[in-house]
């Protein structure tokens, strides 16, 4: 007999031997000692028959003065006299007191992971430890069930290795030799067969891998150029050299390979324990001992699920390219896996069971431990925080999640109903913390095992495209129900589908697709009759195609089968015939090239969305994918949404989705709300905050509106989290948003900013208690910027504060421009200036430190007539802007186009060759070609202005003149004049006010410096974001034409001019002085009171302003 079933065995003898002494000695009326004795002898024997090394202390002190009943290694019991634990007062009392035991014994040890239990022979408590956090569960009566897992605990916590992440990463990092033994055996077995068979089948399921992951990695990007240096480093732990894209692509899949099996293998091994010996299925730790072929076939019939269909889970492995190896298998592979499987053997599930908190999304751990930060940014990987994803959660349903008595009995009806989705599950780390509520809640409401089960199955459900991402989260979702699952009734299926939650399956609207859903695949398009979509058949439908496929049945027998299951009418019939052939014989042309099936089964998950039904809440965290970064075909096919949403009101679809930098996650999220939301129901995503804050990208997204005729949406509450950067310190904008459908969004809408107190820190694995701890939030509110276009961007302050800043806003009387932009090429255009010849001519050096692209460095003779003094956004600070290079200004204002060539070579040839040796490198330009280039008739591309075209230089760019401040971080703002009689050029992350005279200037940099246009300017901007400055700002800020008769005017004017020559002199007293009586300047011309600056100047200082 296995080890499982001989400790299935034993616990259920024991389970019904203390039962008996219970109903024995109760009725006796029994006090605390008695209850010990008669108790603790069965514990001993149950410990000595499942073989538990554990030292069992009686009377145990575990701290001065503080004796324990029983310690059984790292289990503390209690015992009580009947009925202690019924009453409120001496339960607490006796749970305070197992507390004190557990601590004690956890500093004395110096044990990590500890579990507790009071037993008053009539109820239990239990209680875990871990890591300095004690969990409490619910009083439970000393039933069948209650006595089973205080066995399973007593084993548990002592037999084998805990499953947890950090034992995990321990064993399974690419730092152990094992790994590196198994990634390095996949990469050459896939190397091998790709060279000596490039039509077999490991070449085929590679491709179809490529297929699926081109849409959301390009490996080019992700590892093209300086990017590719760490990779190198680090797949050198393996033995494996990565000189190109194109060998880490293959090291991905040999990576995403050795991943998919470890967790395969995880999920084989959780449920051998849980439910092996109660089914009759082979155990995990069989393996071993089995031949290699054995192995190998044991290993394909878990590949394609038949080993977890024997555990009545229908869906868990569907068949993937991940198992390719079993086509590469060879010596060094199969001594890979066999070192695997026999370190996993040593591990124990029971972990699940004991202390669920080790397991949140164990996965995600395992896999972030797996790859390092640098490299899982470069792929886009960031994985949500589990304390982030909580908040989010308590904020969608505050009330599910509330532990008080009065609001958990509330919860009874609404456990058994209350729906959840999430569109893009990723690792499954939402849907494990709502399987861990349910769990909660329907232990202290007492809801039978099978209804709970039932419950989650059908209310807890996730989508994602990526096939390792689902693999895993069902693998999570599995791993987080583990003992529930022997209530099963029957045969289930874990409800997370590889489908894609934004490109829905449609029917077509035109003569040649009506009556026919289009589904978008990897490897083209499905077309599939409405018929056999019909209530109930299209399940029927996918595994007869399947078995068809596999039958190699010809396509008339196909279409008879699909007839007779299906009950086809015979209009159907006839309508269906066509299309279902084509989809038949498209499937079994796939079948022969080798595609195992993978495509029968996509189609049935690809229809998922459309008969799951509608959910109470939408929640998760979407992917934040630019719409320029997304593969060209996807972009086309959702072209179509993004207007049905009105995603893009203003202007024409390319060009507003090119600029605009919009967001695949706005559209999921409308998506979402629109095809899965009920009416009423609430959506809680993490959000990139910029769609409050930036124009044009985040505009059609305030409408918050379904479409022009659809349900209004309501957006309940904001929290801005930038300045946390919960994602592991990545700089990317995090906000979480709650929206309701079916209400209108009420202004202003609260608006929660967090901040870190101090030098206060958290990690990723710190709870949402912890955080809190360390963090404060600001109450805010938000509204429109433009109080006539609900669309613009959000300003967020104070109530009090949002009623001042709305004298300063408004439309200025000036126009901000851009600086010189050069296309990307600045360490072309920039230079110093070496020496000065005798004959006019200078000796230049071009500027490359920091440059984007690899520029050769030279030293030249020019004319000096095109040298500007160039100023960079590191010469700018607050009231000071002094140039410190040069710039080669090539452009003519007037044409908007470079010199023209003729002229250039003419009157500047020194400054012609030295242009001319960068001329490739110039043409290659983006922005050169999609300006200054066209295509004739037959398609040659003609340039339309010179190889050294500039941008963004206009008249303005010349203007002796000039107010300039700095587009990123916070606006600091100068006055610069000429140099040497010629204008400064500023670049192009400087945003410039071209003025008429130097009073005018400092006129307008006197206010755009003062706290009322610094925090109007915050509280509508992303502080520290790229477009914080911007040109934007003048039209949203309203600075009045300067009027020299104005004496407010004149005060202004001269005000800066002194705070220019104290920045100066750096007389930082002197500065503090000036700026007071600017602010007092300002709010007279903004026409704000005392009180209303005060509370400006406060929140300048971090008191009450939204900084983000």
């Amino acid at each position: 007999m296995g080890l499982e079933r001989k400790r299935e065995r034993t616990i259920s003898t024991y389970t019904q031997q203390l039962k008996k002494v219970l109903d024995d000695l109760l009725p006796e009326g029994p006090n605390e000692a008695t209850l010990r004795h008669r108790v603790e002898p069965v514990l001993a024997e149950f410990c000595a028959e499942v073989e538990v090394s554990q030292a069992i202390h009686d009377e145990y002190m575990v701290a001065r003065g503080k004796i324990a009943d029983a310690v059984f290694d790292r289990l503390v019991m209690e015992f009580k006299r009947p009925g202690i634990l019924s009453s409120l007062q001496t339960r607490a009392k006796a749970i305070e007191q197992l507390k004190e035991y557990v601590e004690g014994l956890a500093k004395k040890e110096r044990r990590k992971r500890l579990a507790g239990v009071v037993f008053d022979g009539e109820k239990l408590v239990f209680m875990r430890f871990r890591a300095g956090h004690i969990t409490v569960e619910p009083p439970c009566p000393a039933d069948r069930v209650a006595l089973e897992k205080l066995l399973r605990w007593l084993a548990g916590l002592s037999s084998g290795t805990a499953l947890t992440a950090e034992n995990l990463a321990r064993d399974f990092s690419i730092d152990q030799p094992r790994t590196q033994a198994a990634i390095g055996a996949l990469y050459h077995a896939l190397t091998d067969h790709l060279l000596s068979e490039p039509e077999g089948m490991v070449a085929k399921l590679f491709e179809q891998w490529r297929l699926f992951f081109s849409e959301a990695i390009d490996y080019k990007e992700a590892f093209g150029g300086r990017k590719l240096e760490p990779l190198k480093k680090w797949v050198a732990k393996a033995g494996i050299t990565v000189d190109t894209p194109g060998e880490a692509e293959r090291f991905f899949f040999a990576l995403h390979t050795y991943f998919a099996l470890l967790v395969k293998l995880i999920a084989w091994l959780a449920l051998s324990r849980h439910l092996g010996p109660k089914v009759g299925v082979p155990l995990f730790t069989t393996l071993e001992a089995l031949s290699s072929g054995e192995l190998r076939e044991k290993l394909r019939e878990m590949e394609q699920g038949g080993i977890f269909r024997a555990y009545e889970i229908e869906n868990l492995l569907e068949g993937d390219f991940f198992a390719w190896y079993l086509y590469g298998w060879n010596e060094p592979l199969e001594r890979a896996i066999r070192e695997l499987i026999s370190r996993l053997a040593q591990y124990d599930p029971t972990t699940l069971s004991i202390d669920p908190d080790e397991t949140r999304d164990l996965l995600k751990k395992l896999y972030h431990y797996l790859l390092p930060r640098e490299i899982r940014h470069n792929l886009g990987e960031y994985y949500t925080p589990d304390w982030l994803a909580q908040r989010l959660l308590e904020q969608v349903d505050q009330e599910f999640f509330d532990d008080h008595e009065v609001a958990v009995r509330k919860q009874r009806r609404r456990i058994l109903e209350l729906r959840w989705l999430d569109p893009a599950c990723g690792s499954g780390t939402f849907l494990v913390l709502l399987i861990k509520r349910y769990r909660e809640l329907g232990e202290r409401l007492m809801i039978p095992e099978e209804e709970l089960l039932e419950a989650i199955l059908r209310n807890v459900v996730g989508f994602d495209i990526n096939p390792l991402a689902v693999i895993t989260a069902r693998v999570n979702y599995l791993l987080a129900l583990s003992d529930l699952l022997e209530y099963r009734k029957g045969p289930i299926t874990v409800p997370v589908y590889l489908a894609d939650s934004v490109l829905l399956p449609e029917l077509g609207d035109d003569l040649e697709t009506s009556g026919l859903y289009r589904v978008r695949t990897a490897v083209g398009v499905f077309m599939v009759p409405q018929a056999v979509f019909a209530a109930g058949r299209f399940d029927r439908f996918c595994t007869l195609l399947e078995k068809s496929v596999r039958s190699n049945l010809l396509p008339e027998e196909f279409l008879e089968r699909v007839a007779k299951h299906l009950d086809l009418s015979e209009a159907e019939r006839k309508a269906a015939t066509g299309p279902l052939r084509a989809l038949y014989e498209k499937l079994s042309e796939l079948h022969r090239q080798g595609m195992n099936g993978l495509w029968a089964r996509l189609l049935k998950n690809n229809f998922a969305p459309l008969t799951v039904g509608r959910f109470d809440y939408v929640v998760g965290n979407p992917p934040w994918v630019n719409w320029e970064n997304l593969p060209d075909g996807y972009r086309d096919d959702t072209k179509k949404l993004w207007a049905r949403y009105g995603l893009f009101p203003h202007r024409g679809m390319d060009v507003i989705l090119g600029k605009g930098k919009k967001d695949i996650a706005m559209l999921m999220a409308y998506v979402a709300m629109d095809r899965f939301l009920k009416p009423g129901g609430k959506l809680g995503f993490v959000i990139t905050q910029s769609l409050f804050k930036t124009s044009g990208a985040g505009q059609g997204f305030r409408r918050f509106q379904l479409g022009e005729d659809g349900a209004p949406l309501r957006v309940l509450h904001v929290d801005d989290m930038v300045a946390l950067n919960p994602f592991e310190g990545a700089s990317n904008r995090t906000a979480v948003m709650v929206i309701v459908k079916g209400q209108r969004t009420r202004y202003p809408v609260p608006y929660t900013v967090w901040r870190k107190k101090g030098r206060a820190r958290f990690t990723y694995d710190s709870t949402l208690e912890e955080v809190k701890t360390v963090t404060r939030t600001v109450k805010l509110f938000a509204e429109p910027v433009d109080p006539d276009d609900r669309t613009s961007p959000w300003l967020t302050a104070t109530k009090p504060a949002l009623r001042a800043i709305r004298k300063v806003l408004g439309k200025s009387d000036y126009t901000a421009h851009a600086g010189v932009y050069t296309g990307g090429a600045n360490a072309v255009y920039w230079v110093e200036i070496v020496s000065r010849r005798p004959d006019g001519l200078v000796v230049v050096r071009n500027i490359t430190e920091g440059a984007k692209r690899k520029v050769p460095k030279v030293t030249a003779v020019i004319e000096p007539d095109l040298l500007y003094p160039l100023l960079r956004g590191r010469d700018i600070k607050r009231w000071r802007a002094v140039p410190s290079a040069y710039i080669l200004m090539v452009q003519d204002p007037e044409t908007r186009r470079g010199i023209a060539e003729e002229e250039l070579k003419a009157r500047y040839p020194e400054t012609w060759k030295y242009l001319e040796r960068f001329k490739p490198l110039l043409r290659e330009r983006a922005a050169f070609k999609r300006y200054f280039t066209r295509r004739d008739k037959t398609g040659r591309i003609i340039e339309t202005g010179p190889f050294y075209s500039m941008f963004d230089v206009g008249d303005y760019t010349f203007a002796p003149w000039k107010v300039v401040w700095t587009r990123i971080a916070q606006i600091s703002a100068a006055v610069v004049s000429e140099q040497d009689g010629k204008p400064v050029i500023p670049q192009e992350t400087i945003t410039l006010v071209s003025c008429d005279s130097e009073r005018e200037a400092h006129y307008i940099t006197a206010l755009v410096n003062s706290a009322p246009f610094q925090f109007a300017t915050s509280s509508y901007s992303q502080e520290g974001g790229k477009s914080m400055g911007s040109m934007h700002v003048l039209e949203n800020i309203r600075i009045p034409k300067y009027a020299p008769a104005n004496p407010v005017h004149q005060a202004l004017a001269e005000a800066s001019r002194e705070a220019h020559k104290a920045a100066v002199q750096g007389d930082e007293a002197r500065l503090r002085k000036i700026e007071t009586q600017i602010d007092s300047f300002a709010a007279q011309l903004w026409g704000l009171t005392d009180k209303e600056l005060i509370a400006i100047q406060k929140g300048m200082k971090g008191g009450e302003k939204c900084v983000s």
